[in-house]
């Protein structure tokens, strides 16, 4: 839909995907958008920051925003986190309700469910990793939920095979209002480079990394260099809250740091469509996870 304008009515809106940490929000939205655009890990809790798709579907330009998992914070990174996901909610035309099929009504997702009773505008709710159950768990799964709160759409589907994800744009595109389209239709994410550059980095310390490490650290893009042979330099620094997670980043003679840049690279010259030189630094910072800077060059707001 880059080239003639579209013709009849067009619409526009934003739909929140929502719910308890790895429920699947991030793969889904890779899947609807059709390219990566947020990272993915089997660790709960990875998405720190949202993440805007923007999906064409015949006349409609669907904004689907992947927000973060949202559960009991405690460190200020983590209510911000919250709060990102909430607001995301909040300002969307339509909320989905991610649940994981094969956990059901856990503890995380009544909480949710609490939060969403105000709600006026349209809830729509996800039974996902469908794959992964059997049938016949899920209709009395849907109609438990559907007890707790009436959802106006109910979908199932995998955002990791992509069954149902064709109904849910259907229903989506049918849904948003009436409107002009509020980003260039050849866009794909609101997600500036530098940013994006800086989470595929993290996701190959998620990726590579175990236990405390990956929630320990965080990466900033420092200096974003374009070259004239049409590749780009970009310089990032790793932050780690704890010595022994600095040392565990670099690894023996920098094998370890080494090991996340090369792949890294490897990841972002697919998505720029260029070479990249990637140079990664890492550095000591305690609590960084508590500094209002930080938080900002998430894209985070500190909730105080």
């Amino acid at each position: 839909m880059s080239g003639a304008a579209p013709s009849g009515p067009t619409r526009a809106g934003f739909i929140a995907l929502l719910g308890a940490p790895n429920a699947g929000k991030s793969t889904l939205l890779n899947r609807l958008a059709g390219a990566k655009l947020s990272i993915v890990s089997p660790k709960p809790q990875t998405t720190r920051l949202r993440v805007l798709a923007i999906v064409m579907r015949g006349n409609a330009q669907l904004l689907f925003i992947d927000t973060p998992g949202i559960f009991r914070p405690r460190r200020r990174l983590d209510r911000a986190m919250v709060h990102a996901a909430w607001s995301g909610a909040g300002d969307a035309d339509i909320a989905v309700l991610l649940v994981d099929a094969r956990k059901g009504m856990s503890e995380a997702v009544g909480a949710i469910l609490e939060k969403l009773r105000p709600r006026t505008a349209p809830t729509w709710l996800a039974l996902n990793k469908i794959d992964l159950v059997q049938p016949s768990e899920l209709l009395p799964l849907a109609a438990a939920l559907n007890a707790a709160l009436p959802f106006a759409e109910t979908f199932m589907l995998s955002a990791t095979t992509g069954d149902g994800v064709a109904r849910l744009l259907e229903r989506a595109a049918e849904a948003v209002p009436e409107g002009p389209f509020l980003y260039p239709p050849e866009d794909l994410t609101d997600l500036p480079d530098r940013l994006l550059a800086a989470e595929i980095v993290r996701e190959r310390i998620y990726a590579q990394t175990r236990e405390e490490v990956p929630y320990g650290t965080t990466v900033e893009t420092e200096k974003w260099e374009e070259r004239r042979d049409g590749s780009v330099a970009i310089h990032a620094v790793v932050y780690a809250a704890r010595p022994g997670q600095k040392a565990i980043l670099v690894g023996r003679q920098g094998a370890r740091i080494k090991a996340i840049g090369a792949a890294a690279r490897t990841e972002l010259e697919q998505l720029l469509e260029r070479r990249v030189h990637l140079f990664l630094r890492v550095v000591l910072r305690e609590r960084w996870d508590e500094e209002r800077e930080r938080l900002a060059a998430l894209g985070l707001e500190d909730p105080g």
